[in-house]
């Protein structure tokens, strides 16, 4: 058996998540459904993160084990062509050796949402982020996101369903971009940890939201940090304006 790596872009909106499901549709039985077209037998790939519905993705990484030797270029043609229409897409493939993982073996995930500012209802750009109609503040929400950088108790920033064993994370780095767009006002959230909880950049963007908008205050958030409480977080916001863009590894296995 030869372990392949692939990076993925997908449009989350008509999945129930990337995690397969028995009744419902997701990336990751999308993608297993095309390689049993190309090798036939049940196939169980495993991803750097497991996004929620309606999360997209455009570097999501997983890997798979393969019986037949494939050219990374011939790999990730066949599988986009059994892929289709579904809105998933191979950009890249890899042979990496049999330990590789795609979970295990991440070193940094890093994630971006966006947040439109804008009366008007989006069309071109509906379904790919979230939109307020409020005017937000970008300078209070920046001082926010100050408190959340770092190692902390995020209790406060989990789902109620989270399953990791602590709620102990490191945020590396929470960056807000603010952009003048010709449709309006975009303001994007960057942020990079080697791991995080579930909803957390959810509730972390959804809490900075309440700042920009004057609802909160700065130090508000550090205040609910602190509380290790989630009835102390602020509103999770939708998923639609969430992107897992990049898996980061001590080695690329994509390089040139």
């Amino acid at each position: 058996m030869a372990r392949y790596a692939l990076k993925v872009e997908y449009d989350g909106a008509p999945f129930a998540g990337w995690q397969r499901q028995a009744d419902q549709p997701s990336v990751q039985g999308a993608i297993e459904a095309a390689l049993a077209r190309l090798e036939p037998g049940p196939h169980t790939i495993a991803a750097a993160g497991r996004t929620d519905a309606g999360v997209h993705a455009r570097g999501q990484v997983c890997h798979c084990d393969l019986s037949k030797d494939w050219t990374p270029f011939r790999l990730s043609e066949a599988l986009n062509h059994h892929l289709r229409p579904a809105p998933v897409a191979i950009v890249a493939a890899a042979r990496v050796a049999e330990d590789w993982h795609a979970r295990f073996s991440a070193r940094e995930r890093r994630y971006l949402f966006r947040l439109a500012v804008r009366r008007a209802p989006m069309t071109l750009e509906a379904g790919q982020v979230w939109q307020v109609r409020h005017e937000l503040a970008v300078g209070p929400m920046r001082e926010a996101a100050e408190h959340l950088v770092g190692r902390h108790d995020f209790t406060t920033f989990r789902s109620s369903m989270c399953q990791a064993a602590s709620p102990i994370k490191t945020l590396d780095a929470l960056e807000i971009e603010k952009l003048e767009t010709d449709w309006g006002m975009e303001i994007r959230f960057h942020l990079r940890a080697r791991s995080f909880l579930h909803n957390q950049v959810r509730s972390i963007v959804g809490t900075l939201e309440r700042v920009g908008a004057g609802a909160w205050a700065p130090q508000d958030v550090r205040k609910a940090l602190s509380a290790c409480d989630r009835a102390a977080c602020g509103p999770v916001c939708p998923p639609q304006g969430l992107y897992l863009m990049e898996a980061v590894y001590p080695a690329d296995p994509f390089g040139a």
